[in-house]
Formats: C-alpha cells, sequence, structure tokens
C-alpha cells in the first residue's frame, strides 16, 4: 500500500506481535465497525541494538518501506527520532519529555512547517498506577492489562489520540482528527509509545 492510500484513513489499529528475536506490529486500517482493515505497515525493531531505530514497511512481506525512524543519539533519555519516508527524506520528529513523564508520559510530535503536537496520558491515575507497576516484580511476565490513553494536542485543540484496549496483548487504536497530519508520522509514534516506553 503506497502512503497516499495511507493518508486516506483517519483510524488505525496496532497489534504487537511477540517474538523472541524482535518486537513485531502490525498495523491495520479500522473499518466503521471498529474491525481490522486491510494491513497499511508491518514494523519490525530488534530487541538488541544501542541506537533505537524501527523500519515500517507496507506490508508483511517487506519488499518496500513505508517510512523508518531512528534516535539521533545512542542510549540518551532525550534524544529526537527522525522519521524518514521509505527514500530517507525527513517527515517529520518525536521525542519523549523526560521530566514531564516522570509523572505522566509526555511526547512531542513535530511535522515541518505544520504542527508541533504534546501527547500525554489522558487518566493522572492510570499513569500512577502504571509507574507503580513497572515496579513490581512480575511484570516482566504479567502485563499491564489496564487501558490507558494519550491524546496529542496543539493549543488545546486534540489531533490525535492513540488509546490502549484491554487485553493480554497490546492491542491500539490510532484516531486521527487533522486531515494533513502525516499518517506514517502518526503510525511511527503511535506504535513507538509501546516499542520505546517498554525498552
Amino acid at each position: 500500500m503506497d502512503s497516499a492510500h495511507v493518508q486516506a484513513h483517519e483510524r488505525f489499529t496496532i497489534r504487537q506481535k511477540m517474538t523472541l528475536m524482535t518486537k513485531e506490529y502490525v498495523v491495520t486500517a479500522a473499518r466503521p465497525d471498529g474491525s481490522d482493515g486491510e494491513i497499511v505497515a508491518f514494523a519490525q525493531q530488534k530487541r538488541i541494538t544501542l541506537r533505537e531505530q524501527m523500519a515500517f514497511y507496507t506490508d508483511e512481506s517487506k519488499e518496500r518501506v513505508l517510512c523508518t525512524f531512528e534516535a539521533r543519539q545512542i542510549l540518551d533519555p532525550e534524544t529526537v527520532y527522525d522519521v524518514r519516508d521509505g527514500g530517507g527524506q525527513i517527515i517529520g520528529s518525536f521525542r519523549d519529555e523526560p521530566v514531564a513523564s516522570l509523572f505522566r508520559s509526555t511526547w512531542n510530535m513535530r511535522q515541518p512547517g505544520t504542527m508541533d503536537l504534546t501527547g500525554r496520558e489522558r487518566n493522572r491515575v492510570v499513569a500512577g498506577v502504571r509507574r507503580v507497576w513497572e515496579w513490581l516484580p512480575f511484570t516482566d511476565f504479567v502485563p499491564f492489562l489496564w487501558p490507558y490513553h494519550f491524546d496529542f494536542t496543539e493549543s488545546g485543540k486534540r489531533l490525535m489520540a492513540v488509546d490502549k484496549k484491554f487485553g493480554l496483548r497490546d492491542r491500539y487504536v490510532l484516531e486521527l482528527l487533522a486531515p494533513d497530519l502525516d499518517r506514517r508520522l502518526a503510525i511511527a509514534q503511535a506504535v513507538a509509545l509501546d516499542a520505546l516506553e517498554e525498552r
């Protein structure tokens, strides 16, 4: 599926696939009834790497690159992640805000010349429980099941939302409320909320 076709969609479903050596995510266009439609991206990240990076392909054959993200710095919690299209051109960036994220996970996502969004967890209580959960000894084997949500806003207006659904496996719904927001950038950021926060 090409980027123009991906751009036509407003809602996506993201599912994580568990493998031993990589983290994998399947992104589908969401149908009006909420069920999964066609695959628009397949993402793969190596578990052990110095520089955080991920490739997004147009499908599971991995023949065509839709986009990629890569950290500018190695092992730096404040690094910026550049998102590039299949030809290597930068289409946007995102970064974690480590100080703000102590209480509620907070991200900054930029689309050059058009948008500068702040994304943070919607519910303070759930954010607090998630932080306590991370310190418990059994969390490597028992995932955090409770749903949580991120709202991405600019000047107080919500332009993007990522909702984690209840369940044993990680499943997210990405909703886009800005027609000119690059879907590839939004998908990369949504996957990063899972892939990078759990690193």
